[in-house]
């Protein structure tokens, strides 16, 4: 596995196209983003991840210094499963000075995560649409999980003309039924009991006649953001809940549920 750091080289190294697999991240890896690997393996000539923690999508910087970092042992999960190139760039090879160009979403930006989390997705479209054009892959792959994010990066693909393929696979979760994300292990025990909630709320809802109603029941005692049913492809029964200094987020599709 080669690891790239400048859009130069990785143009280089991919001057030739073909078959790619594009797996954008975040880094601090997990089951979930293995998941998304082993798809584009199984489905690539060519399989790249990046790895960038973009600070533009975060909305305050204690949150974006919180984040969970470890390139060494990402680097190494990521040989394991045979990819061939893990694209770890700097901010100022993305974001270089006088930057300020921006993609937006407009409708499908609004509400849920948007409201809570202001120019969120403004920066989550802007780094993929710059990613989908530095690794020009066939496939990008995506988690389920964050189904505003899958919903807006459609929309962008579909609006801008982009040759490529969206893959969004189902939500990977521990065998407690957390979904799983990097920011889980700033839980403590106590409070990733109270998170548990969230899934299992959102279940009970998914199954009712009255998935909100009966989301937001199942969650009394904690600090909720919203429970809301989203029209997304597939439409899911969508919450965040805050447990301790930690936002925890989470979704169930509800097709062929009781609506």
């Amino acid at each position: 596995m080669k690891i790239i750091r400048t859009i130069a080289e990785l143009r280089q190294e991919s001057r030739d196209g073909g078959d790619v697999g594009l797996v954008p991240t975040m880094g601090a890896f997990h089951d979930g983003h293995l998941s998304l690997i082993r798809a584009a393996r199984a489905e690539s000539e060519a399989v790249v991840v990046s790895l960038f923690v973009n600070p533009s999508q975060f909305a305050e910087s204690a949150d974006l210094d919180r984040y969970p970092r470890d390139e060494e042992r990402d680097a190494d999960v990521a040989g394991a499963e045979g990819v061939d190139v893990l694209f770890a760039p700097s901010v100022q090879e993305l974001y270089p000075s006088g930057f300020q160009t921006w993609v937006e979403v407009e409708e499908l930006s609004r509400g849920l995560e948007g409201e809570f989390r202001p120019g969120h997705f403004r920066g989550v479209a802007t780094v993929c649409l710059k990613l989908f054009n530095i690794v020009r892959p066939r496939r990008a792959y995506f988690g389920q999980k964050d189904a505003q994010q899958a919903a807006v990066l459609r929309r962008m693909v579909a609006d801008l003309n982009l040759d490529l393929e969206l893959r969004v696979l189902p939500t990977v979760r521990d065998a407690d039924g957390l979904a799983l994300s990097s920011r889980n292990v700033l839980l403590s025990p106590k409070d990733r009991a109270r998170g548990l909630t969230l899934p299992r709320a959102l279940h009970a809802g998914a199954a009712s006649d009255d998935p909100v109603a009966t989301a937001l029941a199942a969650l009394d005692g904690l600090e909720v953001d919203y429970v809301a049913v989203a029209e997304f492809d597939p439409p899911v029964l969508a919450g965040a809940v805050r447990v301790g200094s930690t936002r925890l987020i989470d979704n169930v599709p509800l097709e062929g549920a009781k609506r």
